[in-house]
């Protein structure tokens, strides 16, 4: 049995996959709401979980926030940002796991629906340089679970998408991943992920190294083309 090809990139969603910020951005949802005189739940706010922005700032001027889109993105962003430099509260195995694939030479990048200078934050957390490449909610037109951002992060880094490997928590996201074409693995957080042919279901990231995205690679491209990589 051939050793599985490594993958040519692995493409990283981060809020709930690198970070697990979504706590930070329901405390900052609820915050705004009220401040508006409306009220928000996290139930609520599990509903935006993995969707863009604008969709999201649409959503809270229905529930009363009476601010332009921009100014909601601005407001959550900067609560979520305030939030993040007190604490960066990371996944298990994130940050081994891109620490594995840098040393390995395999490229990756940040593919998130937070915009960019957020997504810069907390891409300096982890270190200068660590990602070779950035896609944020306000370098698409098309947000997850729309294929673009996977798409254009390929497209930047110059490889197939199909020799790609993505890692998500949301079911925006997987949906998004699947219809780039990319081999795409869920670890659920604050949702529940549902099993299927498409995609894989890891429980955790803590423990997992090169060979086991390469795994994956394998197994996707054997499920999509029937051929042994």
């Amino acid at each position: 049995m051939t050793t599985p090809i490594r993958p040519a990139a692995v493409l990283w969603d981060m809020d709930g996959t690198i970070v697990d910020t979504e706590p930070y951005w329901m405390r900052a949802e609820i915050d705004l709401v009220s401040s508006h005189g409306g009220v928000w739940t996290e139930e609520d706010g599990m509903q935006l979980v993995g969707s863009g922005l604008i969709q999201s700032a649409r959503i809270l001027q229905e529930a009363g926030v009476a601010l332009p889109v921009e100014g909601i993105i601005d407001a959550l962003t900067d609560r979520v940002m305030e939030q993040i430099a007190k604490a960066v509260p990371w996944r298990p195995g994130a940050l081994e796991l891109i620490e594995a694939l840098r040393s390995a030479g395999i490229p990756v990048a940040l593919v998130t629906m937070s915009i960019r200078r957020m997504a810069l934050q907390v891409a300096a957390a982890i270190g200068d340089d660590v990602f070779d490449v950035v896609v944020a909610g306000d370098d698409v037109s098309n947000p997850k679970p729309h294929p673009e951002p996977y798409l254009h992060a390929a497209q930047k880094l110059g490889v197939s998408i199909h020799d790609c490997v993505a890692i998500e928590d949301s079911q925006f996201g997987l949906v998004s991943a699947i219809a780039s074409g990319a081999a795409t693995i869920g670890v659920p957080l604050h949702l529940e992920l549902h099993e299927g042919p498409t995609h894989e279901l890891w429980p955790s990231l803590a423990g997992r190294g090169v060979d086991d995205l390469a795994a994956a690679l394998a197994r996707h491209q054997h499920r999509t083309t029937g051929v042994e990589s």
